[in-house]
């Protein structure tokens, strides 16, 4: 299979194997069973360290005899590079290119093999030396396997980021080569020194006297904005740096991507990433965690229904509608490719602990959600158990011995039908958002040094996720900085736990209102600015002139029940409200909100509408909203997205009534949700079952003149109408076409 034609493919395949030299009649055994059930894909994970064990000495035999036999096969591969599993030579050569902790003192770890962790930290890209032998043989490796047609597409980084503290125990990288990058990229942002200053308000005497913060986190520009240097421009650099050094190499010009572990949740690095080369793709294993310790239902040992829920929509659809969403076209029409670049084919297995090993209920189960999330292309981990001892027969697709398992013969089958229909699923189809969920990077870094903060934005944008989830309405993570073109097009708008804005930011926000957008902050939008000082008045002044209010009251609430899920001990007495219900008014009336981890009340001005009050005699404002322009803007004085996932209300009553008053809706098929892949003349329609038992719903295809089930199921109906059963957790996807 040659790239020209794998583009007209869905490509489903599997990971070949971790370990870099496993026998090769077992390798070649393995493709051949791939081969013979449907899969059209192989990846193969190419190791530094093995490669070119001296330096200028290289030896890619072994992939070449692999790509070849998998060319005689009609296999396409999928080659990812593991270049922070670097070389011996390169530290002796470049003794200063290894990467500098927090306290000064230079890893002297060397990854032995690509566990743990694919080699990271690594050395440092930063450093000249370290960076040009990097790039080198990255070209060698391309000038020699990219004579293969069937090799499709290179990987750039498994898993992005150096993972160090939990690895090495400390930060990185504090090398005098970053910290000149750092220096050189603060002097884009800010100008000159005294401006930095005046936006941070200290008294740096020049560039090199800026230095990170070497303690705990603080929520302090020193040390957030080298957090995001480090999380988006020098990572951003590297990223930039492999794609351009193997496009220079590779006269096929085949895409180049790179993935992440998991997206990192109410951040908007991803989106950066993203833009370092075609696409950013993403790992999935389901059954690696069960939600959040705050979640309504995570008490070990877990429910059944709990957890398959959980897995499903938490680590599938949420976690892959945000990848989506980080991509440039956000998985729509024109937009990129969105890969599954590692998706859990076996039990977990960490140490001596093994995990579930999923049934094939399981398997169809992550792999129709993942469709729901606008995933594109998919690549199992692992094809054959793992041998390495530190995840010792997990994760893979056959069994120990090479043989097919139940697991994977459903996952040929779902391949072979995904396949069948690859213009809906081997393409960005996905239809179009009716809601924005707003992610601000500059939002996020500060929350994550602030006790407790970077929690609640994370455990806030989640819910909301899940409430739009179970709603039908289709969504978009959209960041501030990237996304500016595709807010003119979503009706409506979440700020999810918006802490830190920056005033630009407030204004945009306000345009988006008066050209006919609807803007729904939850409480305290922009308390601190972007430099992380408090604002007078509690508030951004330009959002508290959107909404019409001034604050009059911010205090923390109880949890129900005297629950203690996120709650820090009170210190004294009077730092709680109690738990707390507001009731709906106006466009709400007849519904209630639940007040979560703080409750802001306002005064409000004549335009502007309460929306929701505090219970009482005398009760206060906590909502309001205000026409503006053609939009209107509902400040809400909670935070409402916990409720998706935590304390939950039956029916979201309140939010649904919100949107709708914002012209937002979605058909209702019962308890089913539903997601749509579109093309002009045909549609795959993925039903969701998020119950424990079957649900029966008729469905209107009275505009379509075809109907079958993906999976061969039949389909029975009449009068423009088909009897839908889907299985208590389960999705089936019906394919219309005209």
């Amino acid at each position: 299979m040659n790239a020209r034609d794998f583009a007209a493919v869905l490509p489903f395949g599997s990971h070949l194997c971790r370990e870099p030299m496993p026998p090769m009649a077992e390798l070649k055994r393995d493709m051949e069973t791939l081969r013979q059930h449907g899969f059209n894909l192989i990846k193969l994970q190419e190791h530094w360290m093995v490669d070119e064990p001296r330096e200028g000495v290289c030896d890619f035999s072994r992939y070449e005899e692999l790509i070849e036999y998998a060319g005689d096969l009609d296999l396409a591969v999928y080659l990812g590079v593991t270049c922070e599993q670097a070389p011996h030579w390169l530290y002796e050569k470049y003794p200063d290119c290894r990467m500098v902790g927090r306290h000064g003192a230079r890893l002297p770890y060397e990854a032995p093999t690509t566990l743990p962790a694919d080699g990271k930290p690594g050395p440092c890209y930063d450093h000249p030396g370290a960076l040009e032998a990097q790039q080198q043989f990255l070209q060698r490796l391309v000038a020699c396997l990219g004579r293969y047609d069937n090799l499709v597409v290179w990987n750039t980084w498994q898993e992005i980021g150096y993972w160090a503290d939990g690895l090495v125990g400390t930060g990185v990288c504090y090398c005098p080569h970053t910290l000149a990058a750092y220096h050189r990229w603060l002097a884009t942002v800010y100008g000159d020194i005294e401006a930095l200053n005046r936006a941070w308000n200290t008294r740096y005497p020049d560039w090199a006297a800026v230095q990170p913060n070497r303690s705990t986190r603080q929520p302090q520009a020193a040390d957030y904005v080298w957090q995001f240097f480090m999380d988006n421009i020098q990572v951003g650099s590297v990223l930039q740096g492999r794609a351009a050094a193997i496009r220079a190499a590779d006269p096929r010009a085949r895409p180049v991507f790179a993935h992440k572990g998991g997206p990192a949740l109410g951040y908007a690095q991803d989106w950066t990433y993203a833009r370092c080369q075609d696409f950013l793709g993403c790992s999935c294993y389901p059954a690696w965690g069960c939600g959040s310790p705050w979640d309504d239902g995570h008490r070990r040992p877990f429910a059944r229904a709990h957890a398959l829920l959980t897995e499903a929509w938490n680590t599938v659809a949420y976690n892959y509608d945000y990848i989506r969403s980080a991509n440039p076209g956000q998985g729509h029409a024109g937009g990129v490719s969105v890969w599954a670049a590692e998706f859990q084919g076996g039990p977990v297995s960490t140490g001596f602990q093994k995990g579930r090993v999923p049934s094939p209920d399981d398997i169809r189960r992550w792999l129709l959600t993942a469709m729901g999330a606008g995933v594109t292309a998919v690549s199992f981990w692992v094809t054959r158990a793992e041998i390495m001892a530190a995840e010792q027969n997990g994760f893979s697709l056959l069994d120990s011995d090479g043989e097919v398992s139940d697991r994977c013969a459903e996952a040929a089958r779902i391949g072979r039908a995904l396949q069948s229909h690859v213009e809906l699923f081997g393409r960005p189809t996905l239809e179009p958002a009716q809601v924005g969920v707003l992610v601000n990077e500059w939002n996020a870094q500060l929350c994550g040094h602030l006790t407790q903060g970077g929690e609640h934005l994370a455990y806030s944008t989640r819910g909301w996720h899940r409430l739009l989830w179970e709603l039908n309405l289709p969504l978009d993570f959209v960041s501030v900085d990237h996304d500016q073109e595709a807010l003119a097009t979503l009706p409506a708008l979440v700020l999810p736990f918006p802490l830190s804005l920056a005033e630009a930011e407030a204004e945009r926000l306000v345009a988006y209102v008066e050209a006919g957008g609807h803007l729904i902050s939850e409480a305290a939008p922009g308390r601190l600015d972007e430099n992380g000082r408090a604002v007078r008045g509690e508030m951004s002044p330009v959002l508290a002139g959107l909404f019409g209010v001034r604050q009059t009251g911010f205090t923390m609430v109880r949890e129900p029940q005297a629950g203690g899920r996120w709650s820090p001990p009170e210190r004294t007495w009077g730092e709680y409200r109690d738990a707390t219900m507001l009731r709906g008014v106006g466009p709400l009336a007849g519904h209630q909100l639940r007040a979560n981890v703080y409750l802001q009340t306002f005064a409000s001005s004549s335009d502007s509408e309460a929306v929701l009050l505090t219970p009482g005699p005398q009760p206060a404002i906590a909502g309001v909203r205000r026409r503006v322009g053609r939009g209107s803007a509902w400040l809400l004085g909670t935070y409402v997205g916990h409720s998706g996932t935590a304390y939950r209300l039956p029916g979201h009553g309140a939010v649904r009534a919100l949107l709708q008053t914002c012209g937002v809706s979605s058909p209702q098929y019962g308890p089913l949700i539903v997601r749509r892949r579109v093309t002009p003349d045909r549609e795959a329609w993925l039903f969701t079952n998020p119950t424990a038992n079957p649900v029966t719903e008729m469905i209107d295809v009275s505009a379509w003149s075809g109907v079958e089930d993906l999976l061969g199921q039949p389909v029975a109906g009449r009068d423009g109408r088909v009897e839908l059963t889907v299985a208590g957790l389960d999705v089936r996807v019906l394919i219309v076409s005209r």
